[in-house]
């Protein structure tokens, strides 16, 4: 497993003022994360009362701290509302009790077995390209597919560390003046943003989308469909290289049942040839000798 080490070194903005960046940076009562993330949810106290089989009355004590919860209520709670294992960590310590998740970084050896399984699916997917990313879209790791395409495509000081693939995507001085169709891919990367937003409210995603949404827009905005789009399924990645246009579609692998913190935030990005002449581009990329040899 290769950790990138060097990232492309755009400016953030100031966090935007939204419903997301509401979720407390700092040590708050537990009521107030709990109304949070039901307000987030667009549920009502009578909503989030019926989910979990208790009472309204119980509910609002709860959110104004009139009553404290038990370790089993919060877990029940945060079940309900589909609070990702961070945020259930930072509501059992608001609520007394000690976090139930553990969060360690991926190179600790304890993850030793959880980084195998990732370099298993990166170096299976040889020659085509395949990606780790954290929460924050950062790569953390990437097979020699991705390195070798990235390589012939962006300069290194385009790649430092962490390499965030949506800047890089979508910056003027990374992917975006390669990709042939900047349009509706970076359409379908701001869905892909707004989407784990609405899931996590993650005030660094607010951030960053609202950086991505600084940076120039295609000219170019009208949809238009793509050979081997299939709307709400499949969007082509049409990229321009050294060696012609490639086409590639992408697929995400997740854990399916994380008891880490890490581990439920880790996802594996996953490119594929839409064609045969992408294809063989990318066997040529990742085993030029081989290639030659065969040639």
């Amino acid at each position: 497993m290769k950790v990138p080490t060097t990232a492309l070194g755009a400016p953030r903005t100031a966090r935007a003022p939204s419903l997301h960046s509401a979720l407390p940076t700092t040590p708050e009562p537990f009521g107030a994360r709990l109304r949070i993330w039901r307000q987030h949810r667009h549920l009502s106290q009578l909503d989030l009362a019926d989910a979990a089989d208790v009472s309204t009355r119980h509910v609002s004590f709860l959110e104004t701290g009139r009553t404290n919860p038990s370790r089993d209520m919060v877990l029940r709670l945060c079940e309900r509302l589909d609070v990702p294992l961070r945020e259930r960590n930072a509501l059992l310590t608001a609520a007394g009790y000690a976090p139930m998740y553990r969060e360690r970084r991926l190179d600790d050896p304890a993850m030793a077995a959880a980084r195998a399984a990732v370099e298993l699916v990166l170096k299976g997917h040889e020659p085509c390209p395949a990606i780790a990313l954290d929460r924050h879209w950062n790569m953390v790791a990437s097979n020699r597919a991705a390195q070798a395409l990235l390589s012939s495509l962006v300069g290194p000081e385009q790649l430092a560390d962490p390499v965030n693939v949506f800047r890089l995507s979508l910056h003027p001085q990374g992917l975006a003046p390669r990709i042939v169709n900047l349009a509706q891919w970076r359409a379908h990367l701001f869905a892909r943003l707004h989407q784990q937003i609405q899931a996590t409210a993650d005030p660094l995603l607010v951030e960053l989308q609202a950086e991505l949404m600084q940076y120039p827009a295609p000219a170019d905005t009208a949809p238009r469909s793509m050979p081997g789009e299939l709307l709400g399924v499949v969007m082509p990645f049409c990229i321009q290289t050294p060696q012609g246009q490639l086409s590639l579609i992408s697929t995400t692998t997740i854990f399916g049942t994380p008891v880490d913190v890490t581990l439920q935030e880790l996802a594996v990005e996953s490119f594929f040839p839409a064609d045969e002449f992408t294809a063989q581009v990318l066997r040529n990329l990742t085993h030029p000798a081989q290639s030659t040899k065969a040639d």
